[in-house]
């Protein structure tokens, strides 16, 4: 099982900014694509974003293209989602699964969820 864990989460006003993070204590997430995923109240969850395992690739919702940008950094085996601008409708448990591409929907491993709230 590939452990990850997400944080960065919390309650933040509309137009804040937030920096989540999914890191793995037991693996190198760099062999893998990282996605990052959302479920609201009421819906179904979605696909936020994806980078691929060397960073090259990325892919985003359009609902979030031009605010939310998703970001790896191997040396501390860490994947982040910087979220600006952020709006009402963004909020949601946030998840990170893993995967070998960003284009394929094996999405294997989950991790627990950090909760994002925009509210003012």
């Amino acid at each position: 099982q590939l452990q990850l864990v997400e944080s960065g989460g919390g309650l933040v006003q509309p137009g804040g900014s937030l920096r989540l993070s999914c890191s793995s204590s037991a693996f190198t997430l760099d062999d893998y694509a990282i996605g990052w995923f959302r479920r609201a109240p009421g819906k179904e969850r979605e696909e936020v974003s994806c980078i691929s395992s060397s960073g090259g690739f990325t892919v985003y919702a359009d609902s979030v293209k031009g605010r939310f940008t998703i970001s790896r950094d191997n040396a501390k085996n860490t994947v982040y989602l910087q979220m600006n601008s952020l709006k009402p409708e963004d909020t949601a448990i946030y998840y990170c699964a893993a995967q070998r591409l960003c284009i394929l929907s094996n999405w294997g491993s989950w991790g627990q969820g950090t909760q994002v709230t925009v509210s003012s």
